[in-house]
């Protein structure tokens, strides 16, 4: 198992180079830079955009009126985005911050990327844990009993209802909610900006507990309708495989009770394909962010601060944040792997490999 890991480990090192190098080489060839667009603001704003460029660190009056920017001037902002170097050069300057989790510094914004991440990500931690574990708290429970009643008119029901909600999108679920609860034309439930309320400081602790809660309840219920279905069959079909094989006849031959036949036999076995999802499905959780449910919901996260930034042509957030992600997303498969082994110790990845 440890030279297992061992490789897996290694095997990261290309795969985050290539996808980084392959973004990196896109990035090139997409017009509209930070150099183009810094270049368009000058000449449409004149002074006022060079004051303001003045304050990100160029030296003001770059804009000369209808004498344009000359090469010199041009070579300034380029410089100023450390666009004066080759390619290659600024690729593997980036790859050696990257080693030490330097992840440069956004061009818009101005500040820190890793700062950026860390400001946003408690917004994208709230509304991912708590789709995660509610899916699965209400999925397998569900799944189990849908498979004990296969074929009731308990299992119709809801696979209609799961698969219903299903196929709505979650942006779209979002824009009922807030027609419906959010004042949008109907009721006035449940707020619709930001995590908490203005006021939330001055709230005792019951209270921040309170107004916390009942500002995610909407975008919550937006996220997790979606990943019902797929986690519920899911459970469904996993226990329904294993309560048809030899050993649950063989258990009921000898008079052992459905309830323990179910959760004495059938569940370990049943749980693989699940429980081995987990720990991807935890970590991807602190990145779930939804760029259109944050949206709707003015809820300021990772997912709008991505998309904003491909816009801005922001590139050290699209870099800095695509290299985290990868990663997370790496050592969330690894754990994938492992978890096989400890849910089913038959499992030898040596074995396979070799």
């Amino acid at each position: 198992m440890t030279g297992y890991i061992f490789k897996r480990l290694l095997l990261m090192i290309p795969t985050l180079f290539g996808i980084l190098a392959i973004s990196f080489a896109v990035i090139q060839f997409v017009p509209g830079g930070p150099v183009e667009q810094l270049v368009a603001q000058l000449k449409s704003g004149g002074a006022g955009a060079a004051g303001a460029e003045s304050g990100g660190g160029l030296s003001g009056g770059l804009y000369r009126g209808d004498q344009g920017l000359d090469t010199r001037q041009l070579d300034q902002i380029k410089s100023f985005y450390g666009f004066d170097k080759p390619a290659w050069q600024r690729f593997g300057d980036m790859l050696g911050n990257y080693l030490t989790f330097n992840l440069g510094t956004s061009y818009f914004y101005q500040r820190s990327v890793t700062d950026l991440i860390l400001e946003k990500l408690p917004v994208s931690i709230s509304i991912g844990l708590w789709t995660f574990f509610l899916t699965y708290l209400v999925s397998i429970p569900l799944g189990i009993a849908k498979a004990v009643r296969d074929g009731s008119r308990f299992d119709t029901v809801t696979s209609t209802v799961i698969l219903v909600g299903y196929a709505i999108p979650g942006f779209v679920l979002g824009l009922v909610l807030i027609v419906l609860f959010g004042g949008g034309s109907f009721w006035q439930w449940f707020p619709l900006r930001g995590l908490t309320s203005d006021n939330f400081d001055q709230l005792s602790i019951f209270g921040k507990i309170t107004d916390y809660l009942w500002h995610i309840v909407l975008p919550v219920t937006a996220m997790m309708v979606g990943n019902f279905a797929v986690m519920t069959m899911l459970t469904k079909n996993s226990f329904l495989e294993e309560i048809r094989k030899q050993y649950v006849l063989t258990a009921r031959a000898k008079g052992l009770s459905e309830r323990r036949i179910l959760y004495g036999h059938v569940f370990r076995n049943a749980l693989i394909p699940i429980v081995t999802g987990f720990p991807a499905a935890f970590l991807g959780a602190f990145f779930t962010g939804s760029l259109l449910i944050e949206t709707i919901f003015s809820l300021d996260g990772l997912g709008l601060l991505s998309y904003n930034a491909v816009i801005q042509r922001d590139y050290p957030v699209v870099l800095g944040t695509l290299y985290v992600f990868t990663l997370i997303g790496l050592i969330g498969k690894l754990l994938s792997d492992l978890a096989y082994v400890w849910v089913d110790p038959r499992i030898n990845f040596q074995a396979v490999n070799s």
